[in-house]
């Protein structure tokens, strides 16, 4: 009878513990937000993961009545900003500008101080700024099988540039090497502007790089385009084809841009951060600038967001693992 009585009144206090908890999510949910919210950038400031954070930031800001403040924290790989917000409180005060190397980290580094699955929840996908296979303008290479045709003819002989070691543009010629069955030298830079310099001069061959970055050497006519890594042709570039129809059928590659929350951060707190970006990423103002910086907006639902990154995650495993990428 004692252990029946025991089994009743736990039963009871687990009860309450479950009432208690669904008012005080439901509550941080109606509250949320009531004191200033943090967007931390792992990048430094300037480009376009800077420049999300804070015209999201302020939209926030003016939709919520709250200050909004950006806080960029590079460095390590995306590392450091992202090892300070998984350490953070999870009510969705701090939030992540979250971008490729949050999917290809946990392959690239032996160890981090975070699980990226389990350590954050997404919130949403904002955009995705596509890869685009570029040769110098003079370059006999005129398309895509010109390029795979050389490379089969002469493995390892074409040249193309890179970020570094590991970098989005590096392991998206890497799957490109893969799916295609050809072999190239990787020539690394110490970022994006070095290596397309170097490209527009003729130094190297061929590169993959974001379309963010390589826009402007291409108004420049120094450099051409012969492939998008779309599934389907861009706006962006309507008459570029894309590599999936110029001969590596099925191949995608995009630097992509999004937020993710700290892991247990309240579901309705996730799901109204997302409803909010959604609504803010519809607006025209917002997809201009956007355009302005080659970035196509995207949205969509959290659960969505994470079968993304998933997929993402899968994606770089294979090619980080089989090349056996370290990063520089």
């Amino acid at each position: 009878m004692k252990l029946k009585k025991i089994g009743f009144f736990i039963a009871f206090l687990m009860g309450i513990f479950s009432v208690t908890t669904s008012q005080l999510f439901a509550q941080s949910s109606t509250s949320y937000p009531d004191k200033p919210i943090t967007i931390v950038v792992p990048y430094p400031p300037g480009g376009f993961n800077d420049t999300l954070g804070r015209i999201i930031g302020k939209k926030l800001s003016d939709a919520w009545g709250v200050n909004v403040v950006v806080e960029n924290k590079p460095g390590a790989g995306t590392t450091i900003g992202t090892s300070f917000v998984a350490r953070s409180a999870p009510d969705g005060y701090t939030i992540l500008v979250a971008q490729f190397p949050f999917s290809a980290n946990p392959y690239l580094y032996k160890s981090l101080p975070y699980d990226t699955l389990k350590a954050f929840s997404p919130v949403v996908l904002a955009g995705r700024a596509p890869m685009v296979l570029v040769v110098n303008s003079n370059s006999p290479i005129k398309t895509t099988g010109d390029l795979l045709a050389l490379a089969k003819s002469k493995p390892g002989s074409v040249n193309y540039g890179s970020s570094g070691s590991g970098s989005s543009n590096h392991l998206s010629m890497v799957l490109f090497e893969m799916m295609a069955g050809v072999s190239l030298n990787q020539i690394p830079y110490k970022g994006s502007t070095p290596l397309l310099t170097d490209l527009a001069g003729g130094q190297v061959e061929v590169a993959f790089d974001a379309y963010p970055h390589v826009r402007p050497f291409l108004q420049s006519g120094k450099i051409r385009p012969i492939a998008i890594a779309t599934e389907v042709r861009s706006p962006l570039m309507a008459d570029v084809p894309t590599v999936s129809e110029s001969g590596v059928k099925g191949y995608e590659a995009s630097s992509w841009h999004g937020f993710v929350v700290p892991s247990g951060t309240p579901q309705p707190v996730v799901d109204k951060l997302n409803r909010q970006i959604n609504m803010i990423l519809k607006q025209e103002d917002i997809r201009k600038t956007f355009n302005e910086q080659g970035v196509v907006p995207d949205g969509g639902t959290a659960a969505q967001f994470e079968a993304f990154i998933r997929k993402q995650m899968d994606v770089w495993k294979k090619v980080v693992s089989n090349a056996g990428i370290t990063p520089e």
